[in-house]
């Protein structure tokens, strides 16, 4: 099944953790846009394309290779990687929850 109104509802997550960096930052952007257009999260091949662009959404708000530049700056950029892809889960678990609210199971016929 196709992602269908969950992508109406979550077709773009803006990804800005509270450790991201602030404007003007060379290394890092203020937010990020995932987009789940075209996604068939109920498969494998879906799910890992989501894992890619939740990746790559994360690395851009919390910047890549910071550890090359000072270990403390290496562990806030994992700390708010995780961060990111906690809140992108949570926010398309929410989308997920609200696009299903509105369908009902039924599990009997007579």
């Amino acid at each position: 099944m196709k992602i269908g109104m969950a992508a109406a509802l979550a077709a773009t997550l803006a990804a800005a953790p509270a450790l991201a960096a602030p404007s003007g930052n060379p290394f890092s952007a203020d937010s990020a846009v995932l987009d789940l257009r075209g996604l068939d999260l109920t498969s494998v091949e879906g799910q890992q394309r989501l894992a890619i662009r939740m990746d790559k959404a994360a690395t851009a708000v919390c910047g890549e290779g910071m550890s090359t530049i000072h270990l403390a700056l290496g562990a806030q950029a994992r700390a708010c990687h995780a961060d990111v892809i906690a809140d992108i889960r949570a926010r398309i678990a929410t989308a997920t929850a609200a696009r299903d609210a509105g369908k009902t199971t039924q599990l009997a016929l007579r």
